[in-house]
């Protein structure tokens, strides 16, 4: 004979509820691990009998990682949802703001450069107007005054360069006041000169030039017929140019 039908209400035999239990926990223990190898699903079985005692099981290395997915999933998902709505909804009317904004100033720029000025009430050309003058003067004060910082500049330069034109000059006045002297040495006409050297050697001087050994006590190369007194004044001038 077939098994009959399990009426679903609690044993009252307490000898039998214990039996029954037993049965049911062991069966339903082995349904939850047969499910996790079948499936490759992660389950985690707990079990609190009538007299408190805990019976688990768990497909996972630990029970309390399920548990904490389990809290994830069940109470972060909806915030979570919630939230993305929420950011969406900010995201869009912060889209719709900003297109808004973006309309007006594309508006505003073309009545800037003129156009589309017929749609505008008097009132609003009024605006314009002082706005664009308002905008002009200012344009015409930064001009001046980037003209007035560049001619300072330029002043400034140009101090500088006379200051460094100054500096050369003088220096070159120095190095020509040193030069005087040489040249007055050179010309013959320094202030211990006495002109010792009034006369030159002139091309009628008579210079004979002898051969040697004809007198060795005459100087070699050239006979002096100006005597031994016109030595000095030779010594003197040569003096007188190396100076």
């Amino acid at each position: 004979m077939g098994r009959g039908k399990v009426v679903l209400k609690r044993i009252e035999n307490k000898v039998n509820r214990q039996v029954t239990f037993s049965k049911r926990r062991n069966g339903l223990l082995k349904k939850a691990y047969e499910l996790s190898v079948l499936c490759d699903a992660e389950v985690a079985l707990m079990i609190f009998s009538n007299r408190g005692k805990l019976y688990e099981f768990s497909s996972s290395s630990s029970m309390m990682k399920t548990i904490e997915r389990y809290h994830m999933y069940n109470y972060s998902l909806p915030q979570t949802t919630q939230v993305r709505n929420h950011d969406t909804q900010n995201t869009y009317q912060d889209y719709v703001t900003l297109k808004a904004y973006v309309e007006l100033l594309q508006s505003s720029q073309r009545n800037l450069l003129g156009e589309d000025l017929t749609k505008m009430t008097s009132t609003e050309l009024q605006q314009l107007e002082n706005q664009l003058e308002s905008a002009l003067t200012n344009i015409r004060s930064t001009k001046t005054q980037f003209m007035l910082d560049r001619l300072t500049d330029l002043q400034n330069r140009e101090r500088a360069l006379v200051d460094v034109n100054t500096a050369l000059r003088t220096k070159l006045e120095e190095i020509q006041n040193l030069q005087v002297p040489l040249r007055l040495a050179w010309d013959g006409e320094g202030p211990n000169n006495n002109n010792q050297c009034t006369h030159h050697f002139s091309p009628q001087s008579d210079f004979t030039f002898q051969t040697l050994g004809v007198n060795p006590n005459s100087h070699i190369g050239y006979n002096n017929p100006m005597g031994d007194d016109e030595d000095g004044n030779v010594e003197a001038c040569v003096s007188g140019w190396m100076l």
